[in-house]
């Protein structure tokens, strides 16, 4: 299950510790993106820069920002319109 956290229209997404545990979330996070509400900023954390990840969000007609805040910590801002 995907840990999120809504503060008023975003979306905080922190999956870092389940990558750490050999899990692969992306499908997670696809669907809970897709049932989101439109107007809803993502805000999504992960180790690598996931541009696979980035890739699907675009595909979805969302642009998508990746950043590197510190080493394995990168951080993917989008918006679903």
């Amino acid at each position: 299950m995907l840990n999120v956290q809504l503060d008023a229209n975003k979306a905080i997404i922190d999956v870092r510790e389940k990558i750490k545990n050999g899990e692969h979330p992306r499908n997670q996070i696809l669907d809970y993106v897709k049932k989101a509400p439109t107007g809803t900023v993502f805000e999504i954390h992960l180790l690598l820069r996931a541009e696979p990840l980035v890739t699907a969000l675009t595909t979805l007609g969302m642009t998508a920002i990746i950043n590197e805040l510190a080493p394995e910590h990168y951080r993917i801002m989008a918006v679903k319109f």
